[in-house]
């Protein structure tokens, strides 16, 4: 008989543990309080990064020939894909449209997937540098 007492106390003191325990289980959620000049600023860098005209940077080229068709492409592209900068550029004898600024190989390779659905012969290269 004494062994059933001490298996039953044992049994509720651990049963009232398990319950303790759980009943004062935290729970909460996290809450970022940003700045929203953060916000506009880390768009401007964005933006200004696009337009940087840094040599060091890769391009997709997408059209090379006469005008109206690098016209056509060049609308094309900004129709079908609107995030994308692209830029009409001559070299002669070619009219060549240009998309992107991009800091690294990794970064045009993949934007040119899907460019190329669009542009199959489009390639990534790096713009030569000018002389002054």
């Amino acid at each position: 008989m004494k062994l059933l007492t001490d298996i039953f106390k044992i049994t509720l003191v651990f049963s009232l543990a398990l319950l303790t325990t759980n009943s004062f289980a935290q729970q909460g959620g996290v809450t970022i309080n940003q700045d929203q000049d953060l916000v506009k600023l880390l768009a401007l860098k964005k933006d200004m990064n696009l337009y940087d005209n840094d040599s060091d940077r890769y391009k997709i080229q997408i059209y090379s020939g006469n005008r109206q068709d690098a016209e056509k492409a060049k609308s094309k592209i900004r129709l079908k894909m609107p995030e994308l900068l692209a830029t009409l550029e001559f070299e002669t004898p070619n009219y060549k449209v240009w998309v992107g600024n991009y800091r690294s190989r990794l970064e045009a390779d993949r934007s040119l997937v899907k460019v190329q659905k669009e542009f199959q012969n489009a390639f990534v290269f790096k713009p030569k540098k000018e002389r002054d």
